[in-house]
């Protein structure tokens, strides 16, 4: 298995996606530390693998910026916020959020993130124990690449 082309990450023995995989059954788990930092966690992976974004990646880089400068409060605020513009009551009005219009569409910078899923991921399970702390690391070296 080669380096992944997308983040960059040297091969090991499980693949990018195959960690996700693993992070997200933990992040479903809604049990700290992964559940509260689903979309934190979600964001940079996305914004590593940007053939997986849905759009963008505009959203994505909004909730690691939120994080970076406010932690999690920042967050669940800009979420609470996407979700009451995304009602039936207000639809066709601009959304609350404020979007990045200077990032490129799908082009991530690759090999340029310093820390990677499988970082995180340390032996593959995502220990708890500085998890939190891994996160941080990895949203600030995807906000980081991006800029």
């Amino acid at each position: 298995m080669e380096s992944c082309a997308e983040c960059g990450a040297p091969a090991g023995p499980r693949s990018c996606g195959e960690l996700f995989d693993v992070l997200l059954a933990l992040d479903h788990s809604r049990r700290a530390p992964w559940g509260p930092l689903h979309g934190v966690s979600v964001s940079c992976f996305l914004l590593q693998h940007p053939s997986r974004l849905p759009d963008d990646g505009a959203t994505a880089r909004e909730i690691l910026h939120a994080y970076l400068e406010g932690g999690l409060d920042e967050v669940n605020r800009l979420v609470g916020r996407a979700r009451r513009g995304n009602s039936h009551r207000v639809r066709g009005r601009p959304s609350p959020g404020v979007r990045d219009p200077a990032l490129p569409h799908r082009d991530a910078p690759r090999s340029r993130f310093s820390v990677t899923v499988h970082d995180v991921a340390v032996d593959g399970t995502f220990p708890s124990p500085d998890f939190t702390d891994r996160v941080k690391a990895w949203a600030a070296a995807t906000v980081d690449a991006w800029r």
